[in-house]
């Protein structure tokens, strides 16, 4: 299948998204068909074609299909150079294809996919048990079954690239997801973005406004997520303006073929059971981002996070007129050209 091609991408002074951070011992991409492949740091050009080719693959987890998206700049080819791979992470309320190739007509591009095809990456999601096009087990899709759907997940990518180490992004509970996996098969992370990333949700209104529904949240291992509470996604930070109203219009059309409930597990866990990343078990390099007006997490509770991470390569960024969901607002470019630069950065020479 073939995506369609998207308008040119925004450039912007690195001085107006970075907020200094320090780069220190970096692994970047560990590419090749076995775990002592070389380092590589920047993506293969993709060439000049910038059609974007995709597949549909499944994963067993159990008796559990999960099912992965594929996206890359012109299909596989015998013998062709391997070229980097990122994972992208789901998080709560939105299965992936929504959350990372989403259509909104005449609006520009939101394909987070299709940008870094471009950008000349194989780019991989999938949707977690219980949402999209994946079937379920009835479990609550809690973080820890996150993982194990990853678990299940990687060994497909690894056969379809030859590839052993990735990058991974997750963006808000798929990046706690993101980061347990990172804790759990550190061999298959290259380097990890954690975006709208929550840690122990001190000062949070949002962790706060969970926990006080945290006994219905016990109770039932789904909750009701209809066409007004994915408005309430975009509203709830109180900078509504961010985000352009057709997306919240595209993204209830595509999820409302779903139902209108989805598991209720990574609710129940930020609202309890925060943290769930170790950052002194995370020893990629850690690119952490959000939005200047995320209510989901603080500047002091993602530094904490930040300060104890162990590797040298490590950025924090904070994105201007932006709220929660950093990859449908208005200024997602200011995403794209963060996480462009962190994934493509070169090594620092050891001294």
């Amino acid at each position: 299948m073939t995506g369609e091609p998207a308008p040119a991408d925004h450039t912007f002074p690195r001085r107006a998204v970075l907020m200094g951070a320090g780069l220190g011992m970096g692994a970047g991409l560990m590419s090749g068909v076995a775990s002592n492949a070389r380092a590589q740091s920047a993506p293969a050009a993709p060439g000049n074609d910038t059609s974007v080719w995709s597949a549909e693959y499944w994963a067993n987890k159990g008796n559990i299909r999960l099912n992965l998206w594929r996206k890359r700049v012109g299909a596989p080819q015998p013998g062709e150079p391997t070229r980097p791979v990122l994972f992208l992470v789901h998080g709560s309320s939105n299965s992936t294809r929504t959350s990372y190739d989403l259509t909104v007509p005449g609006k520009g591009e939101y394909s987070f996919m299709n940008i870094f095809a471009r950008e000349g990456y194989d780019v991989w999601t999938m949707d977690h048990d219980g949402y999209g096009y994946s079937g379920s087990s009835g479990n609550n899709s809690d973080i820890a079954s996150g993982v194990e759907d990853l678990k299940a997940a990687i060994p497909v990518v690894v056969k379809e690239t030859g590839q052993q180490r990735m990058h991974f992004y997750g963006t808000s509970s798929g990046a706690i997801r993101a980061g347990a996996y990172a804790q759990a098969q550190p061999e298959h992370v290259g380097k990890l973005v954690l975006a709208a990333f929550t840690y122990k949700g001190k000062g949070s209104a949002d962790m706060a406004r969970r926990n006080a529904r945290a006994a219905e949240l016990r109770a039932n291992p789904r909750r009701r997520r209809d066409a007004a509470m994915i408005r309430s996604i975009f509203s709830r930070d109180g900078h509504a303006s961010a985000y352009d109203p057709a997306v919240t219009d595209a993204i209830i059309a595509q999820e409302m073929k779903f139902g209108d409930q989805i598991p209720s597990g990574t609710y129940l866990d930020m609202a309890v059971n925060l943290p769930l990343v170790d950052p002194k078990k995370v020893f990629s390099p850690v690119l952490m981002i959000r939005g200047e007006h995320d209510g989901n997490s603080t500047n002091d509770d993602l530094l904490e996070f930040f300060r104890d991470l162990p590797n040298g390569d490590r950025q924090f960024v904070i994105l201007p007129h932006t709220a929660h969901s950093i990859g449908y607002s208005n200024n997602r470019h200011l995403l794209h050209y963060a996480v462009k630069n962190f994934l493509a950065s070169p090594a620092a020479v050891q001294s």
